[in-house]
């Protein structure tokens, strides 16, 4: 039986409580998002032509317009704005020179079974100052995407991405595959602009805590 991703309207209400009572925190957490692939790495390429690259940076682009609207907006930052290909080396120096609190790179999946489906979420394989923090967070995000949203569970793993494996020493890094872009139902939900709205916000609001 197919699972039935949800629609925009319960994560919208929860993101405008947060910005009616606002958020009291000591100093704003410092944020960097990292958008996969990007120029002539088009990274996935999933059902009706969608590309990895156009997918995740509209994720991000969303999520920088919704923390622009809450009371206290994280300090967020993009690896990259625009349709250009960033080095990996130059995505965790970022993180680094910015002292980051947290990294996030966005990424969706890609299986020769059309009928692989779901969320799931990278810590690195290397352990480093931040793993525990970092699988920490994984499951939180993991664990509102599924329940917000409706993803499958994939779980969280641990893989060798290097912007994971160098940033994991200096706050605490996930990646996320955020749907197979190869299955049918999950490539048109996330190719659809509320439904990237509404996978924004859920970002948006596992991650100010």
């Amino acid at each position: 039986m197919k699972k039935v991703l949800k629609n925009v309207s319960f994560v919208f209400l929860l993101l405008k409580m947060c910005i009616i009572f606002g958020q009291e925190t000591s100093a704003q957490k410092r944020i960097i998002i990292d958008v996969g692939h990007g120029g002539k790495d088009s990274g996935a390429i999933g059902v009706n032509d969608i590309q990895e690259k156009d997918v995740v940076l509209g994720i991000a682009n969303a999520i920088l317009r919704l923390n622009n609207e809450l009371e206290k907006p994280l300090n967020i930052y993009l690896t990259r704005y625009s349709d250009t290909l960033i080095s990996l080396s130059d995505r965790t120096k970022l993180a680094k020179i910015l002292k980051a609190d947290l990294f996030v790179s966005l990424h969706c999946n890609h299986s020769d079974n059309p009928d692989a489906r779901g969320v799931e979420v990278y810590a690195s394989k290397k352990q480093g100052k931040y793993s525990r923090q970092s699988v920490f967070i994984g499951f939180q995000i993991e664990k509102a995407l599924c329940k917000t949203i409706g993803y499958e569970s994939r779980g969280v793993k641990f893989g060798d991405f290097q912007v994971i494996r160098e940033t994991v020493n200096y706050c605490p890094s996930l990646l996320l595959e955020l749907s197979f872009l190869s299955n049918r139902d999950e490539g048109s939900y996330i190719s659809d602009a509320l439904n990237i709205q509404f996978i924004a916000s859920t970002i948006l609001l596992s991650i100010q805590n």
